[in-house]
């Protein structure tokens, strides 16, 4: 049994399609790539494939990662050569490499997420950066988004490990954030948004993923 782990970007086409839709794409690209993949054990057996973090709708990204066990070898080269012909419009394999099976998962590894995000506004640069400023000095935000189950409250300031201002012209700009993702929370760029009291996202696109091991 080998170990793959697969960096993809997804563009606008495929940037409303749900996590688990985006795993049955792959599982069907991979398919007719006549890639043969490794199934897990027990009752339910089930291909052996995972995504290091779910990728919200509306969101582009640079940075997808993926492990998928396969059965029998395959270059990084023929993986990239078969599968790509399988895929839509919007995911483009970036990198391909193998890795030790023995490795922890993906989503055991994960530690940040990083973000470009676009915003309207009517802030002068120096008052972006002083918004941006006071927020790193927080130690604590409290706050709540609403679920399926009712409200959800949280300290946001935990969740944001770095905050910049990449780039601004007037009336438009591009705030980069480095957030908090894993199995203790997940930092989500509308929130820091509106948590710097700014207009909703114009668009949000995922540039990095930081493993324990980067």
């Amino acid at each position: 049994m080998h170990r793959l782990r697969i960096k993809f970007g997804r563009g606008a086409e495929v940037k409303f399609i749900s996590h688990l839709d985006i795993i049955r794409l792959w599982q069907r690209a991979m398919r007719r790539a006549g890639i043969e993949l490794a199934y897990s054990e027990g009752f339910n057996p089930h291909p052996r494939i995972s995504l290091a973090a779910p990728l919200a709708l509306g969101v582009t990204s640079q940075a997808e990662l993926m492990d998928i066990y396969t059965a029998g070898f395959i270059s990084q080269h023929s993986f990239t050569a078969y599968v790509s012909r399988q895929l839509p419009p919007g995911i483009e394999v970036i990198q391909v490499h193998h890795i030790a099976p023995t490795l922890p998962s993906l989503q055991a590894q994960m530690r940040f997420a990083e973000y470009m995000v676009e915003v309207e506004t009517a802030d002068e640069e120096s008052s972006l950066k002083q918004k941006i400023t006071s927020l790193l000095a927080k130690k604590e935000l409290p706050w709540q988004h609403q679920r399926d189950t009712g409200p959800h409250k949280y300290d946001l300031r935990q969740l944001i490990e770095d905050l910049w201002l990449e780039n601004w012209q007037d009336g438009c700009a591009l705030i980069g954030m480095r957030l908090r993702c894993g199995s203790n929370g997940s930092g989500r760029p509308e929130q820091v948004i509106k948590a710097l009291d700014l207009s909703p996202p114009r668009s949000i696109h995922r540039t990095r993923l930081i493993l324990e091991t980067s």
